[in-house]
């Protein structure tokens, strides 16, 4: 096959030996820029997996350390102090009731379980409000630190009547599930 290729080959006027050399050089140049960059991809993902794996070594090597630090924390909680999803909107609408709220929409509680904590988060909007009512509910949620929190906080002016507030937040609870106590 080879000698045939070879025959062929040499049988031809010179520009067309130039023009098959330069397409077998053009090939060649694309087959090792692509496999360069393949080879380039597979170092890098070596890499990254080694400093993953790395990073892993370093967890597991404090894991008693990790897990007693997890009992200290759970430690501070008092499990019947502790709100599921339905208990912190419930906790958070008591509260701005409490405080003569009207003009409030909450979406719907997302949770994140994590062994032997639970952690509900609730976005909770607050519309056409002045600042010695928003100044109350905020006072009145920090009352209930460590069991309800204010993730994120965001603040206008209403379009409307530029004198009142608009706040939507993003408040969570953190649940110890029961029966997981160390």
């Amino acid at each position: 096959m080879i000698a045939t290729l070879r025959a062929y080959f040499f049988g031809r006027p010179a520009r067309e030996k130039i023009l098959l050399v330069a397409l077998v050089l053009i090939v060649a140049v694309l087959w090792l820029s692509n496999l360069a960059r393949r080879m380039d991809r597979l170092r890098h993902d070596v890499y990254q997996t080694s400093l993953k794996l790395e990073e892993q070594k370093t967890w597991l090597s404090h894991r008693l350390a990790i897990e007693n630090s997890a009992r200290k924390a759970a430690g501070i909680f008092d499990p019947a102090k502790t709100l599921d999803s339905t208990q912190l909107l419930a906790a958070v609408n008591s509260i701005a009731g409490d405080v003569d709220l009207r003009t409030t929409t909450s979406g719907g509680a997302q949770d994140v379980s994590t062994g032997q904590f639970a952690v509900h988060t609730v976005e909770f909007n607050i519309t056409k409000v002045d600042w010695g009512t928003l100044q109350a509910f905020y006072t009145a949620l920090q009352k209930r630190a460590p069991y309800i929190g204010i993730d994120q906080f965001q603040l206008g002016a209403d379009r409307a009547n530029p004198s009142l507030l608009n706040a939507s937040l993003r408040i969570s609870s953190v649940e110890i599930v029961r029966g997981q106590l160390p």
